[in-house]
């Protein structure tokens, strides 16, 4: 446990260096080994084929019966003995011992059949080193036994091991050392987005954090976050700007009231008391309202919504049942979904209040300022449910008509000089609604070719499966 908690307390950085480094040594350590496995085998087979090459040579001349006394050979290469098929020695090299095999016979015979070379101590025998010794079989059941000396390739051996011993830890060093440096280069961009995300953190502003040149995956998470700030920024902006509308809404109401109610009290007995209650009221009406719509919005913004199956040819109808007494008449039309079958239903998963509070701000917006009358219609289309309220007043500029849906929005046309003042929240709750059940909110003109006067106003929700 203390050596996972000491792990985990180690930078990315050193991870990434141990980890690595660790992996390194031992590739390192399983190379060294094989190489210096190679190269002594390399050695120890040229010994061999050295050896072997002699005793042949010896052999063919005994089998020619040329084969001289002593064995001639080159000074300091090899060591022959040639034993006959008593085990006695009846020829050697120069240097050679004429009354001790090197090989005892049956060991002899038992090599020259099977091709095999074996170690051999040198000094018990008379020689200074260790040697590699072989047998080859010669006519007359004659056993030609040669040896080399391994001493060289011993000092070989030593050599390489001596350089290995040393050179790999040093390659490792370096190799850790460049390990090292490369991996702070490559996580100097990710140290700079933590540098820029401290600022953030401390200020309180979100700003862009830096892009490295690079096109990796550092570059790509700086741009995703930059682009998250960027939305938080926005957030921020448009929190900012309805506190301080919201503000501005709230100050006329309270204003209003607390202006009749100290005019009330300085003079009670000039005042009607009627009268000031109900505008007192009003206010108190209108405070209210906007704190609904505020809180719906919230709603709308930060909670999922309850779904349920939702009808909305009849959510429509319901609604537009409520608007008879209405100062223009409105009218609703659905479609049929067959012979006999009555008006297609249109179902939408949704929350009937929300979607409920839709309708009657489409409709309250479309009763204040149509002319004549308000026409709704529900349709299906591809998918979608299609919700149509359409007046015949004055309309709205089509370079208006996205900027309405902000909240707080109020134009200064002949749309909004009806003599009736809202907070501006009414559209606002219509796309917040339409957009938190997967759908949109739009308005076009009244008539499809733009002629003539009023705005149509269509929702698109997405049907249920």
């Amino acid at each position: 446990m203390k050596l996972a908690g000491w792990w985990r307390r180690r930078s990315l950085r050193a991870r990434l260096t141990m980890v690595t480094s660790a992996g390194l040594a031992v590739a390192l350590a399983l190379a060294a080994v094989l190489l210096a496995s190679t190269v002594r085998s390399a050695l120890i087979n040229g010994l061999d084929v050295g050896a072997r090459q002699g005793a042949v040579e010896v052999a063919t001349l005994l089998n020619q019966g040329r084969l001289p006394s002593p064995v001639p050979v080159p000074p300091d290469t090899v060591t022959v003995q040639v034993l006959n098929a008593q085990g006695r020695i009846v020829n050697i090299s120069p240097g050679a011992d004429r009354l001790v095999p090197m090989l005892a016979p049956g060991l002899a015979r038992e090599m020259a059949r099977t091709g095999q070379a074996r170690m051999l101590a040198g000094p018990p025998i008379g020689m200074p080193s260790v040697l590699r010794v072989v047998a080859v079989p010669a006519r007359g059941q004659h056993i030609v036994i040669a040896a080399v000396s391994f001493a060289q390739v011993h000092d070989s051996l030593a050599t390489l091991a001596r350089a290995l011993f040393i050179g790999t830890p040093l390659l490792l060093g370096l190799l850790a050392l460049a390990i090292w440096l490369v991996t702070g280069y490559t996580l100097r961009p990710i140290a700079a987005l933590s540098r820029g995300a401290a600022s953030v953190s401390g200020t309180g502003r979100p700003r862009d954090l830096p892009v490295p040149p690079a096109r990796d995956e550092v570059r790509a998470l700086a741009i995703t976050l930059n682009d998250m700030l960027s939305r938080l920024a926005d957030a921020q902006q448009r929190q900012r700007d309805l506190v301080s509308d919201t503000a501005h809404e709230l100050r006329s109401p309270i204003a209003s009231i607390r202006a009749q109610l100290e005019v009330a009290l300085d003079h009670p007995d000039g005042v009607d008391w009627a009268e000031t209650a109900r505008d007192v009221h009003a206010d108190t009406l209108r405070l209210a309202r906007l704190a609904e719509d505020l809180l719906l919005l919230a709603r709308l913004d930060g909670q999922p919504l309850r779904r349920t199956p939702v009808g909305l040819a009849a959510l429509c109808a319901a609604a537009v049942a409520g608007y008879g007494p209405a100062r223009v008449p409105v009218r609703v039309t659905v479609p049929s979904s067959g012979a006999g079958a009555g008006a297609e239903p249109c179902v939408v998963a949704g929350d009937p209040d929300a979607l409920r509070r839709l309708l009657v701000n489409l409709l309250d917006n479309a009763v204040r300022h149509a002319a004549s009358q308000v026409c709704v219609s529900v349709r299906s289309e591809t998918g979608w449910a299609v919700v149509t309220v359409t007046d015949d007043g004055p309309g709205i500029p089509a370079a208006d008509r996205e900027r309405v849906f902000g909240r707080f929005t109020r134009l200064d046309n002949a749309r909004d000089r009806t003599g009736e003042e809202g907070a501006g929240l009414g559209l606002a709750i219509v796309r917040s609604t339409a957009e938190a059940h997967g759908g949109s909110a739009t308005l076009g003109d009244a008539r499809p070719d733009g002629a003539g006067p009023g705005l149509r106003a269509v929702v698109r929700l997405p049907l249920t499966s």
